[in-house]
């Protein structure tokens, strides 16, 4: 397809189009003379990828970049290339090392990795980003013990799972690690939402006076 009708297809500007492959955001198409290249599905899939990472995920070009080089990177083991594909999205802020409360976060970040079975390195960027929130609940005293942090861990376990089973639906491997950040990107939003959402469900449950309507319903702006 040229130019043009990839940007119909794909809803995005042909400038904008223009700026991608200028950036490397989007493989070059075959060329077919000086002035007009030929793209094909694989550069509509690409397309979408790059507008769920800086138009939902709000990530930056160059951050963009280091992500689509991993997804490209075939000399990788799959493993290994989805595992620099994720990584590479951002985290948050590193942990604090001058906070007390980071040596203790990271014991706690280990032994829930031993409990689960777990041996993700300690220097992967959401290993670091649990540290960091830990430290913070450490901080500020609220729960964090094992018997806390366990269920979370499990419940995780089962969601990798299904988000896999997801992903190998898709049959070539680059696809798969295409729909590997895409989905990261735009399910995580969503599964923040649903567990807000069931916090609403479950309070209205266990706490609303008898009667009340669920969660939300029939009350007056701001309360």
């Amino acid at each position: 397809m040229r130019l043009a009708e990839l940007s119909e297809r794909s809803g995005v500007s042909t400038a904008t189009i223009k700026y991608y492959l200028r950036e490397g955001l989007l493989p070059p198409g075959d060329r077919i003379s000086t002035t007009q290249a030929d793209y094909g599905e694989e550069h509509l899939r690409r397309l979408r990828l790059v507008r769920a990472l800086i138009q939902v995920g709000r990530i930056p070009v160059a951050t963009a970049r280091e992500v689509l080089s991993a997804v490209s990177d075939d000399t990788l083991d799959q493993n290994s290339r989805l595992g620099s594909a994720v990584g590479a999205l951002p985290h948050g802020p590193a942990p604090d090392e001058s906070d007390p409360a980071t040596a203790t976060a990271r014991r706690t970040a280990a032994e829930l990795q031993r409990r689960l079975g777990w041996t993700v390195p300690p220097e992967y960027p959401a290993c670091r980003m649990l540290v960091a929130s830990l430290a913070a609940l450490v901080r500020l005293g609220y729960p964090c013990g094992m018997d806390r942090l366990l269920p979370y861990g499990r419940l995780a376990e089962r969601l990798a799972s299904h988000d896999l089973d997801l992903i190998e639906e898709f049959e070539a491997p680059t696809t798969q690690l295409e729909a590997a950040v895409a989905l990261t990107v735009l399910y995580e939003p969503m599964l923040l939402s649903l567990r807000r959402m069931a916090h609403a469900q479950e309070s209205a449950r266990r706490f609303a006076p008898p009667g009340e309507a669920g969660p939300g319903q029939n009350r007056e702006p701001g309360r």
